[in-house]
């Protein structure tokens, strides 16, 4: 049968070799293997470093996991998002053709030569994803693309990309993480595509249901409720327990500003439902 752990290693398959999973399996997956302890453990041991005033961890303590941070840092390392990129190997084969090419159904289209919207519109059946999803997020042409084919490879890919950003990332669930800014701009980001693509991300959903219990709701507080506001429609149950009863918490003992940005964000989640719903009806009425 079609087991929900079975499902989670099909999508690993499907992920890189999507020809050899010939089933369909679910767009949102749900987080496997975790250990449910980790959060508890990563905030009691961050608790007990500040008061006890000790020296920092030598191993950060990840949200959902008890095992040491798996990409480190250099001294001058940042935040980044990549750039559009293909194979290489591809790249300089296009770059010794004649331009005329670029149009030929027989060819592919590197993302690098992407330029206006009616060339996306001339190419969309041969372009030549790229190689690191994280472009996506600030290349509008991608976007579009996305919004145009619904590739559930392309999705996933993303979608496990995010999901380990987010949760290297977070400042509040690793141990002393200086890289605050670089986080917030990220979570900016993060936002923007989704306003651009008029939904939110599963992976983004999934790091806002784990982190809100875990939040001191000052750090990057307009990021994250800017992220709250695109939390996709669910059952009451899963709304009340991961998104307001978190916020409920800070919301009676927090300052007039911070009740009055907890209310904005629930605004623009309800107008966000409504529009999908909306929408959706149309589409349900005209077919």
């Amino acid at each position: 049968g079609m087991q929900s752990h079975l499902q989670a290693l099909l999508s690993l398959y499907k992920l890189f070799c999507p020809e050899q999973v010939t089933i369909t399996l679910p767009g949102k997956m749900k987080t496997y293997f975790k250990n449910s302890e980790g959060p508890w453990k990563a905030a009691i041991t961050a608790v007990r470093q500040r008061n006890q005033g000790t020296s920092p961890l030598s191993q950060a303590v990840f949200l959902g996991t008890s095992q040491p941070q798996s990409r480190k840092r250099k001294w001058n390392a940042q935040l980044v998002i990549p750039a559009s990129s293909t194979n290489t190997n591809n790249l300089e084969e296009d770059r010794e053709k004649n331009q005329v090419y670029l149009y030929s159904t027989n060819e592919s289209l590197p993302v690098e030569q992407l330029r206006t919207f009616p060339q996306l519109l001339q190419n969309i059946h041969c372009l030549e994803f790229p190689s690191q999803m994280g472009s996506v997020l600030t290349n509008p042409l991608l976007l579009h693309y996305m919004n145009c084919v619904k590739d559930e490879s392309i999705y996933l890919r993303l979608y496990y990309w995010m999901g380990q950003m987010l949760q290297e990332e977070c400042t509040w669930c690793v141990v002393d993480n200086p890289y605050e800014e670089e986080f917030k701009s990220f979570l900016e980001t993060v936002y923007k595509a989704e306003c651009f693509l008029q939904e939110g991300f599963s992976a983004c959903e999934e790091f806002l249901y784990k982190t809100l219990p875990l939040w001191d709701g000052f750090c990057c507080r307009s990021e994250i409720l800017r992220l709250v506001s695109w939390i996709p429609l669910s059952s009451f149950s899963d709304i009340k327990s991961y998104l307001y009863n978190p916020l409920a918490q800070f919301f009676f003992t927090s300052s007039i500003y911070f009740k009055c940005s907890v209310l904005e964000s629930l605004k623009e989640l309800l107008q966000n439902w409504l529009n999908c719903n909306v929408i959706q009806v149309d589409l349900e009425f005209s077919s």
